[in-house]
């Protein structure tokens, strides 16, 4: 037991998600139980709308819980203080990059800001671990580049490689396969699984790409209308869930191949 609380990364018991103001309570999804373990990659998969981002927010502490409970390193998030969870957690968004002026080393080198004196020095132990991450995504060469002349799928390993600067048990990634074609999709999960088996860390994402996600995860969170199932991919599939996932008038989850189609 002590073993299974020590590979315990993120715990989530009884959570509730929503909107909170002083005359209404909106809850958008109830009754979340999940833990993520130590070098999992888990992907986080629903419907458009079904409140995959508000989870995400609560999970980082930037939107209240209406309730339950949330613990980081069997610590409840809210005691956690801005310091300390920045060298605990840290996240990817969909959000444009404002720094793009920025060299791709002295974006990675963003990630470094938690251990730095207050002038932001870089040591050389924040270099070499900026230096790691750009070679674990395959963006050394990029390095000088500004991040304005990068493509789309080279902008987001240059936001997965200050993640991983940022050296912490957690990544959280909200749609990061967004804007890229289907091999580049295919490449970013594909390279967040190898990351997981390489660094340890756990990873979590939201993603539309539900048939990569079963193919390459080790463990998924699916919303649905009423409920929120968390379970290892082939559970999930002999249990029927991605067959209710969407309306069937259009597509249909096939469960010989783990995949949707559409109804001819």
């Amino acid at each position: 037991m002590a073993g299974e609380k020590k590979n315990t990364i993120l715990k989530v018991e009884n959570l509730s998600i929503g909107y909170k103001t002083k005359k209404k309570k909106t809850v958008i999804s109830k009754n979340i139980n999940f833990e993520l373990e130590k070098g999992q990659l888990v992907g986080l998969v629903g419907a458009n709308g079904i409140g995959k981002s508000t989870l995400l927010r609560t999970l980082i502490g930037v939107q209240p819980k209406l309730s339950g409970d949330i613990f980081l390193n069997n610590q409840p998030l809210e005691t956690i203080s801005a310091i300390q969870l920045a060298t605990q957690l840290s996240i990817v968004l969909t959000e444009a990059v404002t720094s793009k002026n920025l060299s791709v080393f002295e974006l990675v080198a963003l990630g470094r800001q938690p251990y730095t004196n207050w002038i932001g020095n870089l040591s050389e132990e924040d270099i070499n671990v900026v230096s790691l991450a750009l070679s674990q995504v395959n963006i050394a060469d990029l390095k000088y580049k500004k991040c304005y002349e990068l493509s789309d799928g080279q902008l987001q390993k240059v936001m997965l490689a200050r993640a991983l600067a940022q050296d912490t048990d957690i990544i959280i990634l909200d749609e990061p396969t967004t804007h890229l074609d289907m091999y580049h999709k295919a490449y970013i999960l594909k390279l967040l699984q190898k990351l997981t088996k390489e660094t340890g860390k756990t990873i979590l994402f939201s993603s539309h790409e539900i048939d990569l996600a079963i193919q390459l995860c080790d463990k998924m969170i699916v919303m649905q209308k009423d409920s929120v199932v968390y379970d290892q991919p082939c559970n999930l599939i002999s249990n029927g869930v991605f067959e209710s996932l969407f309306p069937d008038d259009l597509i249909s989850f096939d469960n010989k191949s783990g995949s949707f189609r559409v109804k001819k």
